[in-house]
């Protein structure tokens, strides 16, 4: 019996499939064509099989808040801090978000000075960020305060992301972790009140523009943020991650175009009044 050959890791494929996925990829075809209709004169069509009940949601774990719950008390909190030192407290203080439970040992909320005029928005904490308490400050943190000091953003930028505790294993924060935290990223925007955002990263975009679209698809481009209750709003322009841009070097140049981009309308003269 011919014993079975173990795969082992491929860098490169490793590397193309993070770009497709930070792209929006979601599905792949057939490595050969298939004439549906040349089998359709073969055989004829099935009828439908019946349709499989669809599972029930699993049941919440004990101890643990529904969202909307945590999302209230999240509005709750973030209201009441009156500013940055407040707000850090709440967060560190916050038992509704399921990430704070599931191995991160800290909340890890912001960097940069309260009245940058620009906000940095990236998607979660990873280890290095875990153990040292602060926003990207590990190999991709290092590549974005490389490309902000590149671009004269260096001491204009607060640094914050979408959630406050690291996801386990650096995986992607989900769309209701992200809706829990949410809360106090916007209170953070009105106490610090930058005058653009940049949203770094496919899980960022789309958490604060509310949009489908890959990352590919919406850097570069800018959009209108609102806040949820509607009574803020900002320019925002999304851009690669510098995690990305760590894999692909390649994507650099597009990054440094959207930096460009950014730091000429923010340093742009404001139109008299």
């Amino acid at each position: 019996m011919t014993p079975a050959r173990t795969l082992s890791a491929d860098p490169a494929m490793e590397s193309l499939l993070a770009f497709w996925a930070e792209a929006g990829v979601d599905a792949m075809l057939l490595d050969q064509p298939v004439d549906r209709i040349a089998l359709g004169r073969i055989a004829p069509p099935q009828p439908p099989a019946a349709r499989t009940p669809l599972k029930a949601a699993p049941a919440l774990r004990p101890g643990q808040p529904d969202i909307s719950a945590a999302v209230a008390q999240a509005q709750a909190l973030a209201a009441q801090a009156p500013d940055l030192e407040a707000l850090a407290a709440a967060i560190a203080a916050f038992e509704g978000c399921p990430l704070r439970f599931e191995g991160a040992t800290r909340a890890v909320f912001s960097r940069g000075p309260s009245d940058a005029p620009l906000m940095v928005i990236g998607e979660g904490p990873g280890a290095e960020e875990d153990l040292q308490g602060a926003p990207f400050v590990g190999r991709a943190g290092q590549l974005l305060d490389k490309m902000l000091k590149a671009a004269g953003l260096a001491d204009r930028a607060f640094i914050t992301n979408t959630v406050f505790w690291r996801p386990p294993g650096n995986r992607t924060p989900t769309p209701s972790e992200q809706m829990i935290c949410a809360p106090f990223v916007e209170r953070a925007i009105a106490l610090v009140q930058p005058k653009l955002l940049l949203l770094v990263g496919g899980a960022s975009a789309k958490a604060m523009l509310r949009k489908d679209e890959g990352i590919l698809a919406l850097r570069g481009r800018w959009f209108e943020w609102r806040s949820a209750d509607g009574n803020q709003e900002l320019p925002a322009m999304p851009t690669l991650h510098p995690a990305f841009l760590l894999r692909q070097p390649a994507a650099k140049k597009r990054a440094w175009s959207d930096l460009l981009t950014l730091t000429e309308r923010l340093d742009r003269p404001e139109r008299p009044a």
